[in-house]
């Protein structure tokens, strides 16, 4: 890799566990390559999760190219575990990655794409981006949301149980982590769950090997152009992890359908029934990262960008990793994404013609 460090072939936007499957593979290239992380450490999106939060695989079902995750002191490991996992990966590889840096913009350059981050520019052949969605939660715009006096909070923001003691906490929801969360606050306050539908629950045994399995066989059958009937369980549906299972004891795992209002100290359903709450936690998930694109007026009006696998179609030198199924499937999670890294830098590799 003898280019010099403004100019890459390819130029790897993130520092998580997209990027780093990414670059595992680039590394076999033969292509000169750079990673962008904006975080000061290495882990990605793991560096915000909650304190609690564990993977519902097993380490040998939650690893990345090359290396697998050692095993972990429980079934499922800490998200402690999976940041210490990523830190020795990106070290035993000698990964280039330079931190922390904000990209604020991609630009076309004639035929390479120009990456700015401050002062700094970078001019590469191919640009992968895999900033994920953590930086960009969601929250629904319900109405008198603004004249709540209560705290509100997103999980990407959630830390742990303790500051919510005694309250009255509303969890809006309804996938793995509004159940997790649910699961710790209800020990230590009074919960209210709201689900747009009676939340789907999966058999004990069921865990992320399971659902893998599954989106696998999903995208086999996508590439063979064959129909499958899905079995109940996709990567949404929760995963009866031991909190979650004790929270079912409790008989906490009950959950509302949508208010129709905020109130000042509470919200309200259409019916006209009322429940006063002290804070909401927002568990409705997150939208790509992807404001460093709109330069290259690829972002659609849905807040992705149309892609063929993971190659953009109105910028073919410009791949997405990592985001979710429209990037391939399970390819937002630590074992599903190697599936989508290998294809992509072979993409690549063909596009650029090898070294």
């Amino acid at each position: 890799m003898s280019a010099s460090p403004s100019a890459v072939d390819v130029l790897v936007i993130g520092g998580g566990q997209s990027a780093l499957a990414t670059a595992w593979c680039l590394k076999r290239s033969g292509l000169s390559f750079l990673l962008l992380d904006e975080q000061a450490t290495p882990g990605g999106a793991w560096l915000h999760g909650w304190d609690s939060l564990r993977l519902f695989s097993p380490a040998t079902w939650s690893s990345i190219p090359g290396w697998p995750m050692p095993a972990s002191a429980g079934t499922y490991p800490t998200r402690a575990e999976v940041i210490d996992y990523l830190s020795r990966y990106e070290a035993r590889y000698q990964l280039p990655v330079l931190r922390p840096v904000h990209v604020d913009a991609v630009e076309r350059d004639g035929d390479h794409l120009r990456v700015r981050a401050g002062e700094r520019q970078w001019r590469a052949r191919a640009v992968v981006s895999a900033t994920g969605t953590w930086s960009h939660p969601y929250i629904p715009d319900y109405p008198g949301r603004s004249e709540f006096a209560g705290m509100q909070l997103h999980s990407a923001h959630y830390v742990a149980p303790t500051p919510f003691a005694g309250q009255r906490v509303m969890i809006v929801g309804g996938g793995n982590s509004g159940a997790q969360i649910l699961a710790e606050v209800s020990q230590v306050a009074e919960t209210l769950w709201i689900t747009p539908e009676p939340p789907l629950f999966l058999a004990d045994e069921v865990d992320g090997r399971v659902l893998f399995e599954r989106a696998t066989e999903r995208w086999k059958a996508q590439q063979e152009g064959r129909r499958i009937e899905q079995p109940v369980g996709g990567l949404g549906d929760i995963v009866m992890v031991e909190p979650v299972r004790e929270a079912r004891s409790r008989g906490v795992l009950v959950s509302e359908r949508p208010f129709a209002r905020f109130t000042e100290h509470g919200v309200e359903w259409a019916d006209g029934r009322h429940a006063e709450v002290d804070a909401v936690i927002w568990c409705t998930g997150f939208r790509p990262a992807l404001d460093h694109l709109q330069p290259l007026g690829v972002v659609e009006a849905d807040g992705k960008v149309a892609v063929e696998g993971t190659r953009a179609l109105r910028q073919p030198n410009l791949w997405l990793v990592g985001y979710g199924e429209w990037t391939g499937a399970a390819s937002a999670t630590l074992i599903g994404v190697t599936r989508t890294a290998r294809s992509t830098v072979s993409e690549i590799v063909a596009a650029l013609g090898g070294h």
